[in-house]
């Protein structure tokens, strides 16, 4: 038997994680992902108005409110049969292109990054040849001279000094995965204090139409509730942070994950995990509910094969629960799904999570920005295709790197590319209608005593689904399939592994008591970084307890 290393929990998601692999050889020979927390939305959502249920899906998640609340209203007004004005579309748009800007700078600094960056290593770095590098790396973007880097690394060994490295304390510095010299390193780290400056900018693009955040207030059924912020004021004011944040997206960012990557490319062929895809699609190009109008594509990637998108079937969505702390051992359509708890503890052989285990046409899928980036690719999806064949030329790789951790990395910065070069054409599109004297946000229904509906769309993490059957206009059943039940899903009733455990497979792991390699596949589907790490070693029963960040 191999040595057992747990991580439980894994934090910095909402909600709670738990990660059991088995290290057999210096490498994953198996693995479990564990959903540790009981949601519980779908059993106090029954009976309630159907129009409330944005408001209180979005407490789901304090990271994504915005897509529950959006899913929502979109799964309601399918059920009704309604058309959301022009406006509402693009307000919709540029509220969920602007979580993305936000969402996926600060998942790649403060959540990731630390797996590939050594912060104690940009000590011993040169800051003037921190400032030359910063400027080969992208000579186009923002200056920062020595004196910035110089000013940084103090602030570093003030921490160091202090006897603790403040948010960079509990880490594996010093680890011979880390591969970047010195100077990446105190680059890397100055981005990361910038980016939790500017992320608190990036916030308040959701205020501006939504009235708060991460709570937004303007979502209803029907539309949105903010024609009163559709005001020169307002849109030059989003319009002006949007700048800034698709600026340092342009310049900082994505230039940063490039100058990563060549000191990793091993990692291009590590953590390949399934082969099929699945996304949703999202950001609808015009008015109407025809999925060919998203902006994103729906569709499946099946077997790695980027020769042909799949068209996605909501019909072969289905729920199992075998293995899941759930009544039964079956599979049930959304629409049709219970949510009867059964927690027996957790036992790998057999019940081990509160997640259930979604299949789309009895298969795992992978969802997320890697799946949304092959599923456009696929479909010849033109600023995709662009942004994904010019990161491949100049790291001089082939695609299949796509198919790994590094690749679920890249894609999430090529994915912030494609948004950040879209989501001004929105408001562009939203000044027009306005200057003809179009101001209209919202459209007038009536509920029906009984209707049956979804809404799909696209959370940063991967494919959101919300299914709602109403009867007496009142909400008989709402069940929820979100993009970590996708990706972190237990074994289903065949034993075929989600997303989360298949990418472990095959991990190298240098020292099972400081299981780095673990975070970075596990952290490239943006679940978290781990906050504890318990190692048991099954032939002494020994245990080791080592905090990381």
């Amino acid at each position: 038997m191999g040595t057992k290393v747990v991580i439980d929990p894994v934090t910095r998601i909402e909600g709670h994680l738990r990660i059991e692999v088995e290290v057999e050889n210096g490498k994953v020979k198996d693995a479990w992902s564990t959903g540790t927390m009981f949601r519980g939305f779908e059993i106090f959502l029954k009976d309630r108005d159907p129009r409330d249920a944005w408001y209180i899906t979005q407490r789901v998640c304090g990271v994504c409110t915005t897509m529950h609340a959006l899913t929502s209203v979109i799964a309601v007004e399918n059920a009704i049969g309604i058309q959301v004005p022009d406006n509402a579309r693009l307000i919709r748009n540029l509220m969920l292109g602007a979580q993305y800007l936000h969402d996926h700078i600060v998942h790649f600094y403060h959540l990731h990054a630390l797996d590939w960056v050594d912060v104690v290593s940009a000590l011993s770095a040169d800051p003037k040849k921190t400032a030359d590098l910063a400027y080969a790396v992208n000579p186009h973007g923002a200056r920062s001279g020595a004196g910035d880097f110089k000013a940084v690394q103090d602030r570093v060994k003030a921490f160091v000094n202090s006897g603790q490295l403040g948010p960079f304390d509990n880490a594996y510095w010093g680890h011979p995965a880390y591969k970047l010299p010195p100077e990446a390193n105190l680059m890397a780290v100055s981005h990361y204090l910038d980016a939790l400056a500017l992320q608190a900018k990036a916030m308040r693009l959701h205020a501006i139409f939504g009235g708060k955040n991460p709570h937004p207030q303007s979502y209803v059924v029907g539309g949105m509730t903010c024609v009163q912020d559709l005001t020169p004021d307002r849109l030059a004011e989003f319009l002006f942070i949007c700048k800034e944040v698709v600026d340092f997206a342009n310049n900082v960012y994505i230039p940063d994950v490039m100058a990563v990557a060549p000191f990793y490319k091993e990692w291009a062929g590590i953590g390949a995990g399934l082969p099929n895809y699945l996304a949703y699609g999202m950001m609808p190009a015009n008015t109407g509910n025809d999925p060919k109008n998203l902006y994103f594509p729906r569709g499946i990637v099946a077997n790695r094969e980027l020769g042909k998108v799949i068209p996605l079937d909501e019909k072969k969505i289905v729920e199992h629960v075998s293995r899941s702390f759930y009544e039964g051992d079956g599979a049930l359509h959304p629409s049709a799904g219970e949510t009867k708890p059964y927690f027996t503890g957790i036992d790998t052989n057999a019940k081990y999570s509160w997640l259930k285990s979604p299949r789309y046409d009895d298969m795992p899928m992978e969802v997320g920005p890697l799946a949304r980036m092959l599923v456009g690719y696929a479909s010849g999806h033109k600023e995709i295709k662009e942004a994904v064949d010019g990161a491949l030329k100049q790291l001089g790789l082939p695609a299949t790197i796509l198919f790994s951790t590094l690749g679920r990395t890249a894609a999430r910065a090529l994915e912030t590319k494609v948004v950040a070069g879209k989501i001004t054409s929105w408001l562009d599109e939203l000044l027009a209608n306005i200057k003809r004297g179009n101001m209209e946000t919202w459209t007038k229904f009536e509920m029906p005593e009984s209707a049956s509906g979804y809404g799909m769309s696209e959370a940063p993490r991967g494919a959101l689904g919300h299914w709602i059957e109403i009867k007496n206009k009142k909400i008989h059943n709402y069940q929820l399939v979100v993009p970590t039940t996708w990706n972190g899903s237990p074994r289903d009733k065949k034993g075929q592994r989600g997303a989360f455990e298949e990418a472990l497979i095959g991990t190298p792991i240098h020292d099972p008591k400081k299981p780095l390699e673990i975070l970075r596949t596990i952290h490239s589907f943006d679940p978290c970084l781990a906050c504890s790490v318990h190692v048991i070693d099954p032939r002494t029963n020994e245990i080791y307890e080592t905090k990381v960040c």
